[in-house]
């Protein structure tokens, strides 16, 4: 693997950066956007078995807050009650909404930066590409003399130019691949979510509206 960086030049470590970059996102998406961590199945119907009877207290409303991404926007529901039993049904759903905006940022969070990684690691493969190429041409200003080919240029200089070139290029698609398909991947899951939240959220609504009546 040594030999292969040595071989591949200066430019392929901005993509080895990107690689551990992008493993490392991948990582943490994998982990954050399990669905006990954002939308617990039985979370909704125990919310509102729980308020049957009315708004609970603030411990509860701590708990369910601290459970998941679905309890912070369940608990800015209860919140909004507990302040003011009166609100308006204009208020309630706006204070939900706006911990649904809240819940859609904290899920959409680093798909921006895998996203970069997958358009940037092939301008970067490129970038390596086309040094090998200015390496290549350079090999070829030779007039003969000692460690040159006669009419021709370096041999060394001229492999190192195109392992430049080939292996920059062939590294930036190893890079750009898999991030472009794991950004795709997660896109699909927080859209998924987002959309479990919208229903959650509409429906818990709902019932709080009945229990402000």
């Amino acid at each position: 693997m040594l030999s292969i960086i040595q071989a591949a030049g200066w430019p392929i470590w901005p993509l080895i950066a990107c690689s551990v970059l992008g493993l490392a996102l991948v990582i943490e998406r994998f982990i954050s956007l399990k669905t006990a961590r954002i939308v617990p199945p039985k979370l909704l119907d125990e919310a509102i078995m729980v308020s049957r009877n009315g708004v609970p207290g603030p411990d509860v409303v701590t708990q369910l807050e601290q459970n998941s991404v679905l309890g912070e926007v369940l608990a800015s529901g209860f919140r909004t009650l507990n302040s003011n039993p009166r609100a308006s049904e204009e208020d309630l759903r706006s204070n939900l909404e706006g911990a649904g905006r809240l819940a859609a940022a904290k899920l959409q969070r680093y798909l921006g930066a895998l996203a970069t990684i997958a358009s940037a690691a092939p301008l970067l493969g490129l970038l390596g590409t086309v040094i090998g190429m200015i390496e290549i041409f350079g090999s070829q200003g030779g007039h003969g003399g000692m460690g040159t080919v006669p009419g021709g240029g370096n041999p060394g200089q001229l492999a190192h130019g195109i392992s430049i070139a080939l292996y920059n290029t062939a590294f930036g698609l190893i890079v750009a691949i898999p991030a472009l398909m794991f950004w795709r991947y997660f896109r699909a899951r927080v859209d998924d979510h987002l959309l479990t939240l919208e229903l959650a959220a509409e429906r818990f609504a709902r019932h709080l509206l009945s229990l402000r009546r």
